[in-house]
């Protein structure tokens, strides 16, 4: 996607970059400055993409003084559950975006259609040790712009004893037309995605929410 641009993408910036594991795909051929709001995560991403620029910064409020020729949100785009923080998310993208630049946004859920799941998984290694997991994804409200995952994993140590550990994640879940709207609200032109956005060989996004800066690049 990023690579048959138009104007061409030289400079991305990655907001909620997390551990650096999508922009470890990217560096090679983008100019990358990764902004993540913890510290962890930002030296995660530091030992895997040492020739980046990290900037420690929260998506929702972060100004670094230059554009980009495009801004992406991955895996964090997820986290914004509320019309006000993604409002913000976007009002940050187009504080850094060019003229004819792009914003991406790949959140793994739509209101449009959403559908409650599960799943497991698990393994072992030679020790004996083991791990499982039981997930959950639900909406326990419609009306409003949230769903919920509910794992519980197990883990078995090599001398028997096992742990089992609960967690439970609010994820964002909203319309295609409150993307598009707040998309303008914030000065972009939502775009329709290519086919094949995810590019050979590779597994395209859920969903990939797309727009447009106005002007000339």
């Amino acid at each position: 996607m990023l690579a048959k641009a138009r104007p061409a993408v030289r400079d991305v910036l990655d907001l909620g970059c997390g551990g650096g594991h999508v922009a470890a795909h990217l560096k090679d051929r983008f100019r990358l400055t990764l902004v993540d709001i913890s510290e962890e995560m930002i030296e995660v991403s530091r030992r895997l993409n040492p020739g980046c620029e990290h900037v420690r910064g929260d998506m929702r409020s972060v100004r670094l003084g230059r554009a980009f020729d495009a801004v992406l949100v991955h895996d964090a785009a997820d986290y914004i559950t509320t019309e006000a923080d993604l409002r913000l998310v976007l009002g940050t993208a187009a504080a850094h975006c060019r003229p004819a630049g792009l914003a991406l946004f790949a959140p793994d859920h739509l209101k449009d259609d959403f559908r409650e799941s599960a799943g497991r998984g698990g393994g072992g290694d030679p020790s004996g040790a083991q791990a499982s997991f039981t997930e959950v994804t639900w909406d326990p409200d419609p009306a409003d712009d949230w769903i919920r995952s509910d794992y519980e994993f197990t883990l078995r140590g090599a001398d028997g004893a096992v742990q089992v550990v609960r967690e439970s994640h609010r994820l964002g879940a909203f319309s295609l037309a409150t993307w598009e709207r707040l998309l303008r609200e914030a000065g972009f032109d939502p775009a329709e995605p290519p086919a094949g956005a995810g590019g050979p060989g590779a597994r395209p996004p859920a969903h990939l929410i797309l727009g447009r800066r106005p002007g000339r690049g």
